[in-house]
């Protein structure tokens, strides 16, 4: 408990009192926000702040966990290192996009098909890690089966192990890439993706504390719930992390609201997405990542279906604009309204994520 109160202090203040030194830093470097002329014209103004936020949520988030760890004489463990694996893989993918925006001062940076090589790369190694170093019970990071609250009896490994290793792979690159990109769908207005995110990764805090409290691996577990304990590798190691990242988010958030003096970048957005991506995976809770992250998967659902509109019916739209929230913007909605109301509807999908969590435990009886 220490460590996790900690690492997710430590994170806070790291990035609360950090961020204006990168702020200064980043202008320097001219490592400033382009803003496409094709978006809302109340953009345009942010024109030139700072990006690529997402750097200092990863420091923040990489202090305080392992002073943390240092503080406490806690080693670091294999299931944590993967999140982590995962967060800077993904959040050096978004960077390289972000520094060629910044230094071609266009809204394109990588191409989409180079963007999703990086993922598909980080997400497959990532997949592949997550299913070796096993503990003295044989247990894995992640786990073959396919998992709602807990694992299903569905195990990719009952195709056979090259056939079944692959089709893992692909099921974990898929929900890599999808959480990855709604969040970065959803960093569009000041302040939305982060405090939707403090909410998302802050329900994996209650998640592993009490999958760690109710673990297989606990030696006084009642021996009245042993038939529904929880067959995770260190879930209190993940609601460290869980802590840590949001912590960072926190802090951050302070200079992200509105008027932002630094954006999160693809850096920060991507990065995000991956370590959400990696505490469902890692606590088999894959599947209920979409209630837990369902303000992500509403933005990302609204442009797949405003597309697929657009293409097949030659150009017309079911919405004003996508992402959603800039429907809203085009509706004359104040920034600040959309955003502390996407909050609220991130906040009741946690609240129903986390609910559908326990409900399973109860239903156990």
């Amino acid at each position: 408990m220490i460590t996790l109160i900690g690492a997710g202090g430590l994170s806070m203040i790291f990035s609360l009192l950090m961020t204006p030194v990168f702020i200064r830093l980043f202008k320097k470097l001219a490592w400033g926000q382009y803003i496409n002329i094709d978006g809302p014209s109340s953009h345009q103004v942010k024109r030139g702040t700072p990006t690529m936020g997402g750097i200092v949520i990863i420091l923040a988030t990489l202090f305080g966990y392992f002073v943390a760890l240092l503080v406490t004489g806690n080693p670091p463990s294999v299931s944590v290192l993967l999140v982590l694996f995962l967060m800077v893989g993904l959040g050096l993918v978004g960077f390289i996009d972000d520094f060629i925006k910044t230094q071609k001062k266009r809204s394109l940076g990588l191409g989409p098909k180079s963007k999703l090589a990086g993922q598909i790369i980080v997400g497959a190694v990532f997949a592949l890690l997550a299913i070796q170093f096993p503990n003295s019970a044989g247990v894995t990071p992640g786990s073959t089966h396919i998992s709602t609250v807990r694992n299903l009896n569905f195990d990719f490994l009952g195709w056979g192990l090259v056939i079944g290793t692959i089709a893992f792979v692909l099921w974990i690159v898929l929900i890599v890439m999808a959480t990855s990109n709604a969040v970065n769908l959803t960093d569009g207005l000041d302040g939305l993706a982060p405090g939707s995110a403090i909410l998302a990764i802050g329900s994996f805090v209650i998640i592993g504390f009490w999958q760690s409290n109710q673990s297989c691996a606990s030696p006084t577990l009642d021996a009245e719930v042993v038939f529904k304990c929880y067959d995770v590798r260190e879930p209190l190691d993940l609601a460290v992390i869980a802590a840590a990242i949001a912590g960072a988010l926190v802090g951050f958030l302070w200079w992200n609201t509105n008027p932002a003096k630094i954006f999160l970048g693809d850096t920060g957005s991507l990065a995000i997405g991956g370590a959400l991506a990696a505490l469902a995976i890692e606590s088999h809770t894959e599947l209920l990542l979409v209630l837990i992250g369902g303000i992500f998967v509403i933005v990302a659902g609204q442009v797949v279906i405003q597309l697929t509109y657009f293409r097949l019916t030659g150009g017309k739209r079911i919405w004003r604009a996508s992402p959603l929230h800039h429907h809203f913007e085009m509706k004359g909605w104040a920034e600040v309204t959309i955003v502390v109301r996407f909050w609220i509807i991130a906040g009741l999908c946690v609240a129903a994520g986390v609910g559908a969590f326990y409900l399973e435990w109860i239903l156990q009886d």
